[in-house]
């Protein structure tokens, strides 16, 4: 059920700060596992292969759910879809630790992927039908949220698991909290902001007419690559990045915890994302963030060897995939359709970020056994990139729509149209 009755400001604001909240946990259960790797493989004996494929096969059920989600959202409570995709991806994580084997834990961590699936485009859904004249600023909030997650998430769990010595202690806490937040959206987020009409909080179906009538378009192509690229090399780095560090820089556990919080910290560049993609040329945001995620990506694998160069290159990582490209294609992608489609666009975007990142930590697990972590992350972290970082020159940012409001966007997209 839709609706255009709006909630008063200040409450609005609220259930949005609720919501961002549940996507800490999110992100913290997404996060964790890396941090927790070198002990899983030790006690079940994977090989660095098996261990890369658990750290990110998680993507596969975001993948896979990103697309018949966006379809789900268009036509049910994304309310429901949220507690539920949160119910999942939390019991998930708790079946985790009772896991017997590598077959039965990769089919939890798929499962819990589709439950972040779900959450992921439902909020994202919500936030861009309600904010509408500020989509990317309510998007890079979101992105704070999981900016936040990123960082407590390593942190947290290797304290956890220093303090204990159990890897399924972080777990069952952060599985717990997960449950927690489905309650708390249950109990306090309105209908009246999670089920917004898309088009009435848009400006008209007039205004819309410069944009295609289908999901599947130019620009959703090029958008659908970036994301597709940027997923890829930032899931690599995130699937076996604090093996690395243990494993080639020799750092304890909680230096390597540390290291790897600071994507976190970068992720909190969402909000500057958001305030800028309002504001700027959206296509050239894209496009400086795939050439600055690039070269980050070689120097974290090449150059930076002490814990604090790690720490700023990983924040840096952080502000490139997360905070810039991710914040800034989900808004691309959704300005790239008509209001109809928003939820289709939202899971379009969750599919193309996921599902090839499902393989990310396996084929830079391959890569690193033949040329090495140096040359893996030449060609996993930088190459990838050159062809989406060409190809969305071709991006036409005169058939999307903009921020009611937003005069300087607005002139972008006017003054690019003229110069074509």
């Amino acid at each position: 059920m839709r609706t255009n009755d709006r909630l008063p400001p200040a409450a609005a604001i609220g259930a949005l700060l609720i919501v961002a909240a549940t996507y800490v946990v999110n992100a913290m259960d997404r996060m964790v596992f890396p941090t927790l790797l070198p002990s899983v493989d030790r006690e079940y004996g994977f090989t660095l292969a098996a261990g890369g494929f658990l750290a990110t096969v998680f993507t596969l059920g975001l993948g896979v759910a990103g697309m018949p989600g966006g379809f789900l959202f268009d036509r049910t409570s994304r309310k429901t879809v949220a507690i539920l995709g949160i119910v999942v991806y939390s019991i998930c994580t708790g079946l985790t630790c009772l896991a017997i084997g590598f077959y039965d834990m990769a089919a939890y961590r798929a499962a819990s992927g589709v439950g972040e699936a779900l959450q992921n485009a439902a909020i994202f859904t919500m936030a861009g039908a309600y904010f509408a004249r500020n989509r990317t600023m309510a998007f890079g909030l979101l992105n704070c949220a999981y900016g936040m997650g990123s960082f407590i998430a390593p942190r947290w769990g290797a304290h956890l698991l220093a303090q204990s010595g159990s890897w399924r202690l972080p777990l069952y806490v952060y599985g717990a909290l997960g449950l927690a937040g489905a309650a708390a959206t249950l109990l306090f987020v309105s209908q009246r902001f999670t089920e917004q009409n898309a088009e009435e909080a848009r400006v008209g179906a007039d205004a819309e007419r410069h944009i295609p009538d289908r999901l599947v378009n130019r620009n959703t192509v090029l958008v659908a690559l970036a994301s597709i690229g940027g997923g890829i090399a930032g899931y690599g780095y995130l699937g076996l990045y604090p093996t690395f560090l243990r494993s080639e820089l020799h750092f304890s556990v909680e230096a390597a915890g540390a290291a790897a919080s600071m994507y976190g910290a970068g992720a909190l560049m969402g909000l500057l994302c958001g305030y800028l993609a309002d504001r700027v040329n959206q296509k050239w945001l894209t496009i400086l963030t795939l050439i600055g995620l690039g070269v980050v990506g070689y120097a974290l694998f090449n150059i930076a060897t002490t814990p604090l160069w790690q720490s700023i290159l990983s924040f840096v990582e952080g502000t490139a995939f997360s905070g810039f490209l991710y914040v800034n294609n989900y808004s691309l992608m959704q300005r790239s359709v008509r209001s109809a489609a928003t939820g289709r666009a939202s899971g379009l975007v969750v599919t193309c970020v996921y599902l090839p990142a499902a393989l990310s930590g396996y084929l830079f697990a391959e890569l690193v056994a033949r040329l090495g972590w140096s040359g893996a992350a030449l060609v996993q972290m930088s190459l990838l990139l050159v062809v989406p970082t060409i190809a969305m020159l071709f991006f036409d940012l005169a058939q999307t729509s903009c921020a009611v409001g937003s005069s300087p966007g607005r002139a972008g997209a006017e003054a690019e149209a003229r110069s074509v």
